[in-house]
């Protein structure tokens, strides 16, 4: 067995299934574990995803405005601080990587809701 085959059977073992389905263009609420000192609690992260990559190791990025700035974050799929995600609504866009959107602002970076 080849050292790529063990890592695949590692990763498939940590591979979540609890997740709900999503794309670019998603308005998604990712509920997140932040662990402050002895305690945990959840702090949700609402926005656009602009992007996911799939493979051994799939990653999705969602973006927001946070008091006037542009804010991104980048989310392992399969990483144990993610709660829960919520998909809020759905919108209809022709591309994979949504990256256009970091130089639009206001009305403009909005998305057509998908029927």
């Amino acid at each position: 067995m080849s050292n790529s085959q063990v890592i695949e059977k590692l990763l498939a073992k940590a591979k979540r299934t609890d997740l709900p389905s999503f794309a670019p263009g998603d308005t998604v609420r990712v509920h997140v574990k932040i662990k402050e000192g002895d305690k945990e609690r959840l702090q949700a992260f609402e926005g656009v995803v602009i992007g996911k990559s799939n493979g051994l190791q799939p990653s999705f990025t969602v973006r927001k405005i946070s008091f006037g700035q542009g804010v991104e974050r980048i989310f392992p799929t399969n990483s144990k601080v993610i709660d829960k995600i919520e998909v809020l609504r759905s919108a209809k866009v022709r591309r994979a990587k949504l990256y256009y959107l970091r130089a639009l602002r206001g009305k403009a970076a909005r998305l057509k809701e998908a029927e």
